[in-house]
């Protein structure tokens, strides 16, 4: 019998207090006894609509119910016939807006804690179970896969498993793309991910990485090198920012670049000498999970008071609601309804202030959320020495503009004629925030698979 608990089983975190002066992982993971109980919820509903809002379908009562039975190496086997990186999606997965947002529990208590399960099978197997992978047998093929973020990670694997030849070419001197680079090790280890991206060269997936497809090679190149189709999975890399006065000032980062630091170049660590400015009063601008990253991350590198700057009402916020949740926990403070109009800078050309102005709710604009709408004279000052603009971020064109057939739309998304994520170019595939824009590393996930289905379609249609 299900257990009728309606309430998750409480994930153990670091105190927030604590927390906020260390880059250790913030949530804990469950303990096996906690994982069988949070596993004793579910309902094993027949028509099983948790599958349903899961992007890359992973069979989530089936793994459930080898949590509940003590069989946790089987609830990982099972996770990965469908998703490449577990251990990644259990950390940073929205599954309140996907497999959970559909669990039959939620209708009158709290879904099952989907995401925590898939982390604790994931994390079990990591550090007892025995790695089995191996890649399909040789078919004799070559793909070239672009980008070694979530999407090119993934269409990497479900090709090697295939028996394809692949290789995948990454730009930085790191695989992992925005696993790697923006999302903090608070949220998400590294080490985690390293390991998920050492299980994919185990089952035979080849990594080129500090190769700029566009510059070093282009796309037509790895074509006459006797690769067949080509997957671009490249990311959404390029910052956006507000054009206001100040944003050249000293002390101005876009997250990208803040996180990067951070992240990739290790700034963390105190053995690294990473040149970034360690800020006592920090503004962040938006109220996206990179804008909650960004704030946190302010904290644990010292800062004193850090502000969330944000045009609309907390409610309209894309940002995890746990996410947020944590930041206020940890001494973020939140400015909602205001929005910026200057960064000031004192004499030597650092920051020295933001200047704001208040905003209200007017009628509903093109998303259905209402317009914010500024309120005249009521501008007001933060002091800060840092801002961090965290308001989205553009495909970078080089490859679609050294790629000839390869169109985009107006936002510089390359366009795909339908779920195939065939590209305008014969033989080119892509997929991840290179055609959606800054979205989700799920999503990014489901878009890998899908092209990896297609371009297996398209060699064996040919061969």
């Amino acid at each position: 019998m299900p257990d009728r608990n309606p309430k998750k089983t409480p994930m153990p975190e670091q105190e927030p207090d604590v927390r906020n002066k260390n880059f250790k992982e913030v949530a804990l993971g469950y303990t096996e006894e906690m994982a069988r109980g949070e596993a004793a919820r579910c309902l094993h509903c027949k028509n099983q609509p948790c599958v349903r809002g899961c992007p890359v379908g992973v069979h989530i009562p089936d793994f459930i119910r080898s949590i509940a039975e003590g069989d946790y190496e089987g609830a990982y086997r099972t996770l990965k016939l469908t998703n490449s990186l577990p251990a990644v999606c259990g950390r940073v997965c929205p599954q309140e807006n996907q497999c959970e947002h559909n669990c039959v529990r939620g209708i009158k208590g709290e879904p099952v804690g989907i995401g925590r399960l898939e982390r604790f099978a994931a994390d079990w197997h990591m550090k007892h179970g025995k790695e089995e992978e191996s890649h399909g047998k040789p078919n004799g093929h070559k793909v070239a896969v672009v980008g070694a973020g979530p999407a090119g990670l993934t269409c990497a694997g479900d090709l090697a498993a295939m028996g394809y030849s692949v290789t995948v070419f990454e730009a930085l001197h790191t695989a992992g793309g925005v696993l790697m680079y923006g999302i903090p090790q608070f949220r998400l280890p590294k080490e985690i991910v390293q390991k998920e991206i050492d299980t994919l060269r185990k089952k035979g997936v080849k990594i080129e990485t500090d190769m700029v497809i566009g510059k070093v090679l282009t796309v037509d190149e790895l074509f006459q090198k006797g690769f067949e189709a080509v997957f671009i999975g490249t990311g959404a890399g390029l910052p956006n920012f507000m054009n206001i006065p100040g944003e050249g000032l000293v002390g101005v980062y876009s997250a990208n670049e803040f996180l990067t630091r951070v992240n990739l170049m290790k700034a963390y660590r105190p053995e690294y000498d990473t040149p970034i400015i360690r800020p006592k009063n920090v503004a962040v601008v938006g109220g996206g999970n990179v804008a909650m990253d960004a704030a946190r991350t302010a904290l644990r590198l010292g800062a004193e008071k850090v502000h969330i700057v944000y045009r609309r009402s907390e409610e309209q916020m894309p940002a995890r609601r746990e996410e947020v949740h944590h930041a206020k926990e940890e001494g973020v403070v939140f400015n909602l309804l205001c929005n910026p109009v200057e960064i000031r800078g004192d004499e030597n050309g650092k920051v020295a202030s933001i200047e704001c102005i208040h905003m209200e709710l007017g009628e509903p604009d093109a998303s259905g959320r209402r317009r914010p709408v500024p309120i005249d004279g009521s501008n007001f000052r933060i002091p800060v020495d840092c801002v961090v603009m965290a308001i989205g971020n553009s495909p970078n064109p080089l490859v679609r503009s050294t790629t000839e057939g390869l169109e985009a739309n107006k936002r510089g998304c390359i366009v795909v004629k339908d779920e195939s994520m065939a590209t305008t170019r014969e033989g080119v595939y892509a997929a991840g925030d290179a055609v959606s824009g800054a979205a989700t590393v799920i999503l990014a996930m489901g878009g890998g698979k899908d092209a990896a289905r297609s371009i297996d379609r398209y060699i064996q249609a040919k061969a």
